[in-house]
């Protein structure tokens, strides 16, 4: 897990809050992919690329403060 330590975590925050938000309207891709993914209608690989595309970098900034706070708990 030390490459996640080694992200940075404000141009992590920017990234997932650009790519993740985006396009802003009418509803971001992140959204409207995981709604589809619920509801089993996610089946296109380009909806899949999609999600993954919008979807890794606020995941990576969960992970990314999930860590922080174990780390923070420990010491």
């Amino acid at each position: 897990m030390r490459w996640l330590d080694r992200l940075p975590l404000l141009p992590l925050i920017v990234g997932a809050l650009l790519l993740g938000l985006a396009p802003f309207s009418p509803e971001p891709h992140l959204l409207r992919d995981l709604r589809w993914l619920i509801a089993g209608e996610l089946t296109q690989p380009e909806d899949l690329f999609d999600l993954v595309f919008h979807g890794a970098l606020p995941l990576l900034l969960i992970l990314k403060l999930v860590r922080l706070g174990a780390i923070r708990r420990r010491t």
